[in-house]
């Protein structure tokens, strides 16, 4: 396989470190970006990639670091839409600031990031596109709606865009995991559910990140040509379609 490049977007530590190790241990040179720099870097030094600051929600900066990239490497094949916020907060104690917040970021991030990278892919005819959804959305998750709502647009995004740049040779799908021990899980309110969780999976132990990121590496790569605008739950068998 001719090396490819691929970005991942929260690439700083647990869903999205894992992702970045993975797709650098297929092959692929691989651009951590994330607004934590110095999670960042660390990840890129295990494997030999490239750390850029980034805050996706940010029009100004998606173009500088995609400026960036081009100027690296010359291309991008690979892009995975990892950034997001993942907030525990009951309705009766949202407000709108919250809810634009995560709106912000995990789909103003999302079509951001796929406007500037997918459309190098559309030129070169070729590319991938993962975004990283959430099993929340089949589940109906509870105290945190305006998350749940956000994954629920990336399914809807991923449906719809895959029957417009298919005809480039471009796929997008979505990944969808449902709990999963980071350290940002762990460092939360979200620590609370594994037991019930646990208690529903089919498989009865905690997801890790590595659990998640070969299912990503496979849509990645040329054995997932076939398929796009899926929605793929890899939770476990904790909710089953």
């Amino acid at each position: 396989m001719t090396q490819r490049v691929a970005v991942v977007t929260g690439g700083a530590q647990g869903i999205g470190a894992a992702i970045a190790r993975e797709l650098a241990a297929d092959g692929h040179k691989v651009v951590v970006a994330d607004l934590n720099i110095s999670g960042a870097t660390s990840v890129a030094a295990e494997i030999d990639g490239l750390a850029l600051q980034l805050d996706v929600s940010d029009p100004a900066q998606v173009e500088t670091f995609t400026a960036k990239v081009l100027a690296e490497y010359g291309r991008v094949d690979i892009l995975v839409n990892n950034a997001a916020i993942v907030p525990f907060t009951p309705w009766a104690e949202m407000t709108f600031d919250d809810w634009r917040r995560v709106m912000a970021v995990n789909v103003d991030g999302m079509y951001l990031m796929t406007r500037a990278l997918g459309d190098v892919m559309i030129k070169a005819g070729w590319g991938r596109i993962i975004q990283i959804a959430s099993n929340t959305f089949v589940a109906g998750t509870p105290n945190c709606s305006q998350y749940v709502a956000s994954k629920g647009a990336a399914i809807g995004f991923v449906r719809s865009l895959a029957g417009e740049i298919g005809q480039y040779g471009v796929t997008i799908n979505a990944v969808a995991p449902g709990l999963t021990e980071t350290e940002g899980v762990l460092a939360g309110p979200h620590s609370g559910g594994f037991d019930y969780v646990l208690a529903a999976q089919a498989m009865k132990k905690r997801a890790m990140p590595s659990d998640i990121a070969p299912m990503v590496a496979f849509l990645a790569s040329d054995k997932g040509g076939w398929v796009t605008g899926q929605t793929i739950v890899v939770d476990g068998g904790h909710t089953r379609n």
